[in-house]
């Protein structure tokens, strides 16, 4: 479990461990809370398995004494040692031994750049484990009282949003019933407009073919009186020019002397 929290001076955060040891008998489980309070250049441990407690108080000249012997800056140093004792990383190997005189001598193992690392801080005995144990009790109680609050905030706000949820759920289908209902009434009048404007244009096409109709009938008429007019006076003219031209028969004898006699006479007047 973690806490931050915001100091006057720097920024802290608050951890708490429950870390499983290796045993001897895979079926026993011994294991040790860590509750850890973490600080720009410096942290402090609180450690206890239920009965005894120890304390590690690592000053920021510790720190940085060891962060220079890894060759890290402070942070990266601090970041790095809360990683593992915020969060217990399987692939590291812990370790709690006892360092003598009820000392416990604190380990994990971590690789970097390919090689295996571990690193060790010694814990002194608590000078009250019930106080050091109830400290951290303390803390995973409150830390539990506000998870537990959280998730009960978190249900009412997931119920919340459900609620919504169907609210809109039912809205959006009120709304496409709606919908569906208007196209379907526009869609309807289209068509009834549509119809009745077929039903106008077919009405003026006949009309119109009724018009033209009767208009070509006259017309008719009189082309068929005039190609009879001049049928017929063709016909005459065909006519006068088919009948033959009687031959004049000769003058009688008679006709022509007088005719002869005239003609000297009108020659003697002329020549006079």
């Amino acid at each position: 479990m973690e806490e931050e929290a915001v100091s006057s001076s720097s920024f802290t955060r608050h951890t708490c461990l429950k870390l499983d040891l290796p045993v001897e008998n895979p079926k026993v489980k011994d294991a040790v809370f860590v509750k850890a309070t973490w600080f720009p250049s410096c942290f402090d441990l609180a450690i206890s398995d239920g009965l005894n407690a120890w304390t590690c108080h690592a000053t920021e000249a510790e720190v940085k004494l060891r962060a220079d012997q890894w060759d890290l800056p402070v942070a990266e140093y601090i970041s790095l040692a809360e990683q593992y004792l915020g969060f217990q990383q399987p692939e590291s190997k812990y370790g709690f031994e006892d360092a003598g005189n009820g000392q416990r001598r604190l380990s994990w193992t971590f690789e970097k750049q390919g090689t295996k690392l571990e690193w060790r801080w010694k814990c002194q005995p608590s000078p009250d484990n019930k106080h050091t144990t109830a400290g951290i009790l303390d803390f995973l109680m409150d830390a539990n009282i506000r998870l537990s609050e959280e998730v009960v905030r978190k249900t009412h706000s997931l119920e919340k949003l459900k609620s919504e949820a169907e609210k809109c759920l039912l809205q959006s289908e009120k709304f496409s019933n709606e919908k569906a209902e208007f196209e379907s009434a526009v869609y309807s009048k289209f068509v009834a407009i549509l119809n009745s404007k077929k039903a106008k244009l077919r009405e003026l096409r006949d009309r119109i073919s009724k018009l033209e109709d009767a208009g070509k009938a006259p017309r008719e008429d009189d082309d068929s009186t005039d190609k009879t007019d001049s049928f017929d006076e063709g016909s005459d003219g065909e006519n006068l020019k088919d009948e033959p031209v009687e031959e004049t028969a000769d003058p009688p004898p008679a006709l022509e002397t007088a005719v002869s006699s005239s003609s000297k006479g009108q020659k003697r007047r002329t020549r006079k």
